[in-house]
């Protein structure tokens, strides 16, 4: 069987005349085999990961995410999602988008082979070597996509290239070439489906990594998520709770006195104003670190 994401499988001829239960069977194999496939791209995805929270901290460099069509669309879901789960600025956050975000037509198909107009994107957002590319294309063929790999890599910019095709320019465009072997579609070239799938799951993976190391989760939590609805007002107020050892009242009090999350705790083990601004400055952020020393500093003034 071959292995390219636009090949046609044969186990699959006569697809359109299969009983629908047999036909959702097939479909649910096919994302298995794909969430299957992004176990092996672990170990790359870690040094990758590693290397862009490395790129990206002390407050330096923005996250581009780059794609055509559909695998464009799933990079604008994880780019998306990122500011209200970890607060991440929008200033520090590029979406490229072959033919760009306005969906009233529909996904542009054309749009995603030219590569002097992937350049020209990356050249307008001002790309440079304190960025994180991140290319995804299913095929690898998309030339858009790698144009701006291509150019990215040239102004020094870390990239990595999500694809499902070996060989694919993509990949050979990436620094960090993250290569999931999803195999043919059920149905010939619909990459929506099982390369879809994996895509998504190797954006969360990495994204979540990167937020995780750069100090937006502490224990298993989302201390940075934003309190936009009731529900996330509480949930900050629980994180509190259990991060400081205090009732809910308590914490939901320290929220509304020190704004969020991470200011909250460290108010509650007895940092005042400027003693949190400076141990969240000197950490970078990370939560763990500054209530150590929020402790060190209560011990010795005891």
């Amino acid at each position: 069987m071959a292995s390219g994401t636009e090949d046609a499988a044969h186990r699959f001829r006569g697809l359109d005349v299969w009983p629908t239960g047999d036909l959702l069977t097939a479909l649910w194999e096919g994302q298995t085999r794909a969430l299957a496939a992004c176990l092996p791209v672990l170990p790359a995805l870690a040094t990758a990961t590693a290397a862009a929270a490395d790129r990206l901290a002390g407050g330096r460099g923005r996250l581009v995410y780059a794609g055509a069509g559909s695998s464009g669309m799933v990079a604008a879901l994880d780019a998306l999602d990122l500011g209200p789960t970890f607060d991440w600025p929008a200033a520090r956050l590029v979406l490229l988008i072959a033919g760009g975000l306005d969906l009233s037509r529909g996904l542009s198909g054309a749009a995603e082979d030219d590569e002097d107009a992937g350049r020209a994107d990356l050249a307008a957002a001002g790309g440079g070597p304190d960025d994180v590319v991140i290319g995804v294309s299913a095929s690898g063929n998309s030339a858009y996509t790698v144009g701006i790999l291509r150019a990215a890599r040239e102004r020094g910019a870390l990239t990595l290239g999500v694809a499902s095709s070996a060989g694919s320019p993509l990949i050979a465009a990436a620094e960090h070439p993250i290569l999931i072997a999803t195999g043919p579609e059920v149905i010939a070239g619909s990459t929506r489906l099982g390369a879809g799938t994996a895509q998504k799951v190797v954006l969360n993976l990495f994204s979540t990594g990167v937020m995780t190391a750069l100090g937006n989760v502490h224990d298993n939590l989302m201390i940075n998520v934003r309190p936009e609805n009731a529900k996330l007002r509480r949930r900050c107020a629980a994180m509190v709770a259990r991060i400081a050892g205090v009732d809910e009242t308590a914490a939901a009090a320290a929220l509304e006195r020190h704004g969020d999350v991470r200011r909250a705790v460290l108010g509650l083990a007895g940092a005042d104003e400027p003693l949190i601004d400076r141990l969240l400055r000197e950490e970078g952020g990370n939560l763990r670190r500054a209530m150590a020393r929020a402790a060190g500093h209560r011990d010795s003034a005891i």
